[in-house]
């Protein structure tokens, strides 16, 4: 399995900067496409890419998701991240990434009605979106009553349904839904699907994107079955907090 970590969470917002530490840790950049659509004047993906090589460093990508929901029952709301899902998955076909993440959607109130319609444009968007140019990952969220899917037994459905598409475990997001139990059960309903991982820490309360220690997530209870390819660190704090959560994983993995 190969490492990674977001420089946006980490605060690194100087590219050649965060490509340089990847390089120096061994590791991968996950970029997220969002930052490359707001910020004028970045590189285009095809020069990254070969920065990335001239550094020896991959990438992966998280595919848009400020102001964005694919599951979104409104004409135009839903047009508009379709589209800009595509761009993103064009950004991370030209990079050449690993993996892209993409979040499944929201929905604006729980009835039946409008859940099942929500589900509907959900499952019409990852079609649409096919064929993947690049492998995608379907993250866990589940983080208020907004969140479209709820559970494993609601990111397996999917899946199911649209087999193109893996799963990227969100640690922390897991243990917010329902503690340990949560991500064990979709380590357990997913394992088979997992090809890639988001790690940090949390104490359970909401998102906090801590360096691994910092929370009250049981790493060394959770190590999955089968390591998927990739695994990216969305750890806040500066190199030696990145650093302290690599060796902390390692440690705990055995790997």
């Amino acid at each position: 399995m190969k490492f990674g970590f977001s420089p946006l969470d980490a605060r690194i917002l100087d590219l050649e900067a965060a490509i340089s530490l990847a390089a120096e840790l061994g590791m991968n950049l996950e970029l997220p496409y969002d930052f490359f659509e707001a910020v004028p004047g970045l590189p285009p993906p095809t020069a990254i890419r070969e920065m990335g090589r001239a550094y020896g460093v991959g990438f992966t990508v998280h595919l848009p998701f400020v102001d964005l929901n694919l599951a979104s029952l409104f004409p135009k709301a839903w047009n508009a991240a379709l589209e800009r899902t595509r761009d993103g998955l064009a950004f991370a076909e030209a990079l050449g990434a690993k993996v892209a993440v993409l979040h499944s959607g929201q929905v604006p109130l729980r009835h039946p009605m409008i859940t099942s319609a929500a589900w509907q444009k959900l499952e019409e968007a990852l079609m649409a979106l096919k064929p993947l140019p690049v492998p995608v990952a379907v993250e866990n969220l589940a983080l208020d009553g907004r969140d479209l899917l709820e559970g494993p037994e609601d990111l397996a459905h999917l899946l199911e349904r649209h087999r193109d598409y893996g799963f990227c475990l969100d640690f922390s997001h897991a243990f917010v839904e329902g503690g340990l139990a949560a991500v064990e059960a979709y380590l357990e309903r997913l394992g088979d699907r997992l090809i890639h991982l988001h790690i940090n820490d949390t104490p359970g309360d909401r998102d906090r994107h801590l360096p691994v220690g910092e929370g009250q997530i049981p790493y060394r209870a959770l190590r999955p079955a089968k390591l998927p390819p990739t695994a990216t660190f969305e750890v806040q704090g500066d190199a030696e907090a990145l650093k302290a959560s690599l060796e902390a994983i390692r440690q705990s993995w055995d790997i």
